[in-house]
């Protein structure tokens, strides 16, 4: 599943200075309501309501080689999280690759990913319908 990627940087600063923040060991992530997600709705095949996705990792953790793997690492996980049992739609997310990152096996950030985003109330359980 391809994700529907953040690709201005006043996005990211929105959702660092106004979002919601968890921190988890391998990811830190940031959630804010999307306010063009009604036109993004609009001009979607299936019109449904999608999520922004954001990768960040810092030159602090490593040369190219481990911030790719890390951006990698972190892709799995959201794929993952968003497969079961769901993440709300229409919110910009932001996922900050922690130092640990580097090292983790996907599994673990995907255990990270999904405790920080159930802090945040962006997971949906069965009884839960789409936001």
């Amino acid at each position: 599943m391809k994700f529907v990627a953040i690709t201005e940087n006043h996005l990211y600063a929105k959702a660092y200075a106004k979002g919601k923040r968890a921190v988890s060991g391998t990811v830190v992530v940031y959630v804010l309501r999307d306010y063009a997600a009604r036109r993004l709705r609009d001009a979607h095949p299936q019109k449904c309501f999608v999520n922004r996705i954001g990768l960040t990792v810092s030159k602090k953790l490593g040369g190219a080689v481990e911030r790719n793997r890390a951006k990698r690492v972190l892709r799995e996980a959201m794929r993952a999280v968003m497969a079961s049992p769901g993440v709300k739609t229409g919110y910009l997310v932001v996922l900050a690759a922690r130092e640990r990152a580097t090292l983790a096996k996907s599994t673990e950030v995907e255990r990270d990913l999904r405790a920080a985003l159930d802090k945040l109330g962006m997971l949906l359980d069965g009884r839960d319908g789409v936001s």
